[in-house]
């Protein structure tokens, strides 16, 4: 069977390993990768979409990058007990017509045994800001590991 370490229950440490993963699978913003990390009946609540199964989590994620362009994600671990994570995070990004963004909110993971996503809920909300209020600043891909995180960030 298919596995996806770390594993439940989670500790301080695998738990903030989990996120980190998440967000570099994210920030990959490749849905066909993303995808895996999920059960197949997976169920998803993403603003006011309700996307059941891996392959939708999948369809989900290709709009969602098709719209939100030059993606940036940091996430941080808030809670943890068991098989489940509380995370908050914040996304930059931009639309077609140049107007740059920073998505706030919280997510609640639920995970199968065997590591993989079984529930994820998530809460968000779009703030409009100016190209140069933005803070997260890497080449697309993967946060550099001395790069701030919400924290440090004050965010």
């Amino acid at each position: 069977m298919e596995t996806k370490p770390p594993l439940p229950p989670f500790t301080a440490e695998t738990a903030a390993q989990k996120v980190r993963l998440a967000e570099d699978a994210w920030n990959s913003r490749d849905p066909a990768r993303v995808a895996q990390v999920y059960t197949e009946d997976t169920v998803w609540r993403n603003r006011a979409e309700f996307p059941v199964g891996r392959e939708q989590a999948r369809q989900f994620l290709e709009r969602k990058w098709a719209r939100e362009l030059d993606y940036r994600l940091i996430k941080e671990l808030w809670a943890f007990t068991g098989e489940r994570l509380a995370v908050r995070f914040a996304y930059e990004w931009r639309d077609d017509s140049g107007q740059w963004y920073r998505s706030y909110g919280n997510e609640n993971w639920e995970f199968n045994p065997q590591g993989l996503m079984q529930r994820r809920f998530a809460s968000i909300n779009d703030l409009p800001i100016r190209a140069d209020q933005r803070l997260f600043h890497w080449p697309l891909g993967r946060r550099p590991d001395d790069h701030p995180g919400l924290s440090e960030l004050g965010l």
